[in-house]
């Protein structure tokens, strides 16, 4: 098992990765917490905890919590106000304490909206994180981002509410249909564009067989891409800078997501876009080399097919990003590539090269 300290100020945290530790879970959570945690209320959808709710269930249990079920819709139009009241009203009546603790088993959905809940009920309770998904296993679970919807934005209700421990189950992707799949390792393409070339080139070598599940590269995959994050949040948890450069493809893929109303787009898809968006507006800025830029785009094109997006209005597009909670004196932030391994981030594209980019990757 790998084992990833995310240390911040006098506060740290757990990242275990392995095969098969989703039995640990209960083991883990009760080392990581302490004795006085009684109660244990795992956030799931129905899909997810028909595959590993009564396993999780069971293994707190045997670590001496008393486990509580609670069920979501699946998908990102869920992750609402609503959805969250919903939660807190069953928590009260289950008499949840301060000292309890909120496990989100999931994807990314069922993450940022446990943890949110964790971050305000009875001002702020601890959460495990217990990702099933590639993107909230590689991304979301990871670095203690909490939010719920709005009809205007994604994630625009939020807070930082770090996690007590992390579990991370790669056998869980098994079950994983193959378009989840596909929109992690757009994700995954992010850090290496960031932060990694040699990580970049590994996906777009590997890519096949990891698409086919092999741990022998999904293991490494998961733990380098949380070593970048944890690295990351380590030197600015609050995202006042170095943070941000995590959200390349976020500025376009948010919007994208807001005008289809979270129903054309998994996450990661979105991400996609939003990457050849950022890549290509770069290039227009003589950021980017062509060559770079081209290698972006086809590192993505070879993880799948991206939804189509020709339905949507490039106004609406640019009227979505002007509700971007990155954007800071009515100005967009984009993160733009200036080599594969490196990015900055600017608040000065010209509007018309922001709208030749998105004619130039959306049409």
């Amino acid at each position: 098992m790998h084992k990833i300290d995310v240390k911040l100020d006098e506060r740290r945290y757990g990242i275990h990765i392995g095969p098969g530790c989703l039995s640990l879970v209960g083991e883990l959570a009760r080392e990581a917490l302490g004795n006085r945690t009684r109660q244990a209320v795992i956030v799931s959808n129905p899909k997810v905890d028909a595959l590993y709710g009564r396993s999780s269930s069971g293994s707190l249990a045997k670590a001496g919590f008393q486990p509580h079920r609670f069920l979501i819709g699946d998908g990102e139009r869920f992750k609402s106000l609503r959805t969250a009241e919903a939660l807190y009203t069953f928590m009260i009546e289950k008499r949840i304490e301060r000292s309890d603790v909120v496990v989100a088993l999931g994807g990314g959905v069922i993450g940022d909206l446990a943890g949110f809940v964790a971050a305000t009920y009875l001002r702020g309770i601890r959460l495990i994180q217990v990702p099933t998904t590639l993107l909230a296993q590689i991304d979301s679970s990871v670095g203690g981002k909490t939010a719920v919807n709005h009809p205007l934005g994604k994630n625009l209700i939020g807070m930082f509410h770090q996690p007590s421990l992390v579990v991370i189950d790669p056998e869980t992707l098994t079950t994983l249909p193959p378009r989840e799949m596909q929109a992690g390792l757009h994700e995954a393409i992010k850090y290496g564009v960031i932060k990694d070339r040699r990580l970049f080139h590994r996906i777009e070598r590997d890519v096949d067989r990891l698409k086919q599940f092999d741990l022998d590269r999904l293991v490494p995959l998961i733990a380098r891409s949380c070593e970048i994050k944890a690295a990351v949040v380590r030197r600015d948890e609050r995202e006042n800078g170095l943070r941000r450069i995590l959200n390349f493809g976020h500025t376009v893929g948010h919007a994208l997501e807001a005008v289809t109303h979270y129903r054309r787009f998994l996450h990661g898809e979105a991400v996609g876009h939003g990457m050849r968006a950022a890549s290509r507006i770069a290039e227009l800025m003589g950021l980017l080399s062509p060559e770079d830029r081209k290698a972006i785009d086809n590192a993505i094109a070879r993880v799948g097919t991206l939804p189509g997006t020709n339905s949507l209005a490039q106004g609406d597009i640019i009227s979505a990003m002007q509700h971007d909670k990155k954007a800071e004196g009515g100005l967009l932030a984009f993160v733009l590539p200036v080599e594969i391994g490196r990015v900055v981030v600017r608040s000065d594209v010209p509007p018309r090269l922001i709208r030749s980019a998105l004619k130039d990757t959306l049409s």
